[in-house]
């Protein structure tokens, strides 16, 4: 009988080299880079052991003046950078996998803050994010220089071992896409005006490159055909089609999105699986040349179909080879039910936007895979035989408990609710958070496999019930409860009327307890709760009022993606929005609102008011057990997930899979991961 995802693992040709399979990991940024070698590589090589047929860097810059600290990318500055990346080609061809560069000048999006060097630009313009520095007009001279620069990176590239090199014009942060838009570009020479000349420069950079390493490796490039900006950008029906049409034989292998950042990897909340292939979909018609494209596909049946249809030669992935990067070889294996699935979270893009190494909410190894020698698929035995009692089947009990059935110890998992997931069950109810729902499904999946996991819901567990049944080592994973007082980041009192009785939490409206009329929300936590929230009341009739004492709306979903989408949405459904303000007093028909600059007061007539601030961990039990413990009642006692901080979901996941790594393991002493001292 034939695999039935017997397409996904036939080789492709790219130019010079073979794809084993038609796997292809795309270039994805990961906090660790120039700066993290080692842990780059290993994050990189786990991939190719899971069988991902190609393997990419993160965007690599090839020169000192595009350096875009402080984020930490690739760096081929010079040859003293090529053993640094050579690790990580090394330890990805030791699986039988092809690595791939992706070269890059940001031009105007490179702020220089590190090298101090003069930025460059299509015309004088403001750098990224508000920096007030500016580019320099680049000349004829500064083209030729950077075509240089990109041919000698390119070679260092080849000597370091990759496969396939990139040239990148994507996501609108690469001097090659800012020649292809005239609102960048407004040349009057032969680079600038009509389409032919401004692809010109992207056409000398694969023609460069294809000249400097074509013997020996593939050349890519990385294209977005869609801004989704319509006539003041690039689209697919329009200049997207036309530039692939004029390069179409050129690249050995055209990886094709759709741009900026955050609609490329836009999040499951706001696109599901496949949405790219609408924009995508022409580029096969136009060449030859393999397409890899991207969607976050997680479901074989949709990545076959993709295939069939003509849509793609390899199916793309960033986040879904971070949650799982042993997901070809589970689909291979024919254990789909067995895949971590993405989602969609992009809590592994923070690490990026705060230069911190990568995360991820599903995959607690991301990351911590050469530091803590973790990996995703295999753990240490067990120790000894010693039953473990985990409390609480929230994110951080479920991992837990999976993990340590993992290592082979029994393990019994109560929860006080009838519904294993804790806060994921509640919050994968709110609007377009259904796929979180994969936190726990996943791990129950797990869980049922092993007999030597009890599981009891609907259980709660008193200090009196866990010492009657005598099992000595306890983990505490009862969560955490929103307050209800105010007290947050910001406050540090009660708010005066937060005992009325119209004033709610998230809690009260997860589990079905709804404020009506006019609805003051007051958002201290800065992530989606308050904008999740808000639009859920406003979409049930409520009229809603969004007060943060933040600079912007759900300030901190700039770092997954989303914030921008998050305010557009909630402007649209007329919500008001109130930023650096606090709840001064909360009367029974009104709040006074206080701004957190000028003091000034203000009164808001309202029928509730829903407060989104601090979470209390529900550590009650570990504290009434500690006393248990020294006086040797219990073996060990461990509080973890948000009993004992509450924290991201994802943290929630780590803290668990930590605990069980830990449990009948000798205490570390000093630093418990390896850190990387780079020319020291």
């Amino acid at each position: 009988m034939s695999h039935p995802f017997e397409i996904l693992f036939e080789p492709v040709q790219i130019g010079p080299v073979v794809a084993p399979n038609r796997f292809y990991q795309v270039p994805h940024c990961n906090g660790l880079g120039y700066r993290m070698p080692r842990a780059h590589a290993a994050m990189r090589a786990m991939k190719a052991e899971g069988g991902w047929g190609v393997v990419c860097t993160e965007e690599v810059e090839i020169h000192y003046t595009s350096d875009l600290m402080p984020y930490v990318e690739g760096r081929l500055w010079s040859d003293s950078d090529i053993p640094a990346l050579q690790i990580m080609a090394d330890a990805v061809h030791e699986h039988g996998a092809l690595a791939g560069l992706e070269l890059t000048h940001a031009g105007h999006h490179s702020m220089n803050l590190y090298s101090r060097a003069t930025s460059l630009g299509l015309r004088s313009i403001g750098n990224l994010h508000y920096h007030p520095g500016q580019t320099r007009r680049m000349d004829k001279e500064d083209i030729r220089n950077v075509r240089r620069w990109h041919r000698e990176a390119a070679l260092r590239a080849k000597r370091a071992g990759f496969d396939i090199i990139y040239c990148y014009a994507a996501h609108n942060l690469s001097m090659a896409m800012h020649f292809l838009l005239p609102r960048y570009n407004d040349r009057t020479d032969e680079y600038g005006g009509s389409l032919e000349n401004r692809v010109r420069f992207l056409r000398e950079l694969i023609e460069d490159t294809k000249d400097a390493v074509g013997d020996r490796c593939a050349v890519a490039v990385r294209l977005a055909v869609d801004e989704l900006l319509g006539e003041e950008g690039i689209t697919h029906q329009g200049e997207g089609h036309d530039i692939v049409a004029m390069l179409a034989e050129l690249p050995d292998l055209w990886d094709v999105n759709i741009s900026a950042w955050e609609n490329d990897s836009a999040p499951s909340r706001w696109e599901k699986e496949g949405y790219q292939e609408k924009y995508i979909s022409f580029v096969k018609s136009l060449t030859t040349k393999p397409v890899v494209g991207v969607g976050r596909y997680t479901s074989p049946e949709s990545m076959v179909s993709a295939i069939r249809r003509g849509v793609m030669d390899l199916i793309g992935a960033a986040r879904p080879s971070i949650a799982d990067p042993f997901l070809p070889q589970k689909i291979q294996q024919e254990r789909v039910e067995d895949i971590r699935e993405c989602i969609g979270c992009n809590i592994c893009v923070v690490g990026d936007l705060l230069a911190v190494p990568i995360r991820c909410t599903q995959n607690p190894t991301m990351g911590e895979e050469w530091r803590r020698g973790w990996h995703p698929e295999m753990i240490a035995a067990r120790k000894s035989e010693n039953p473990v009692l985990v409390v609480g089947g929230g994110p951080a009990g479920l991992e837990c408990a999976r993990a340590l059935g993992q290592r082979g110890y029994t393990v019994v998992l109560t929860e006080a609710h009838r519904e294993l997931g804790g806060r994921v069950a509640l919050e994968s109810q709110l609007p377009g958070l259904s796929e979180w729902r994969r936190v726990v499904d996943w791990r129950l999946t797990q869980i049922e496999k092993m007999d030597i996991i009890s599981v009891y819901p609907g259980s709660s567990m008193s200090r009196t019930d866990i010492l009657e049944a005598g099992i000595p080592n306890i983990i505490i994973a009862t969560g955490a409860d929103w307050r209800s007082d105010g007290l947050g980041r910001t406050l540090w009192k009660p708010i005066p009327g937060y005992d009325l009785p119209h004033i709610f939490t998230p809690d009260n409206i997860m589990k079905g307890q709804f404020p009506k009329g006019r609805v003051v929300i007051y958002d201290d936590d800065h992530y989606y709760m308050g904008g999740i929230l808000a639009e859920l009341l406003a979409t049930q009739g409520c009229q809603v009022t969004l007060v943060t004492p933040a600079t912007l709306i759900s300030h901190w979903s700039q770092f997954t993606l989303e914030q921008e989408r998050v305010q557009r949405r909630l402007m649209k459904l007329g919500v008001a929005l109130f930023t650096q303000s606090t709840l001064d007093t909360i009367h029974a028909d009104s709040v006074i609102l206080s701004h957190t600059v000028s003091g000034s007061l203000s009164e808001y007539p309202c029928d509730a008011v829903v407060l989104v601030t601090d979470r209390i961990s529900n550590d009650a039990l570990y504290l009434e057990l500690a006393p248990d413990l020294a006086r040797g009642k219990l073996a060990s006692l461990r509080v973890i997930g948000d009993a004992e901080a509450p924290n991201l979901i994802a943290q929630a996941t780590f803290s668990g899979h930590l605990a069980a790594r830990e449990f009948d393991e000798a205490p570390q002493e000093g630093i418990p991961f390896k850190i990387e001292y780079i020319g020291l």
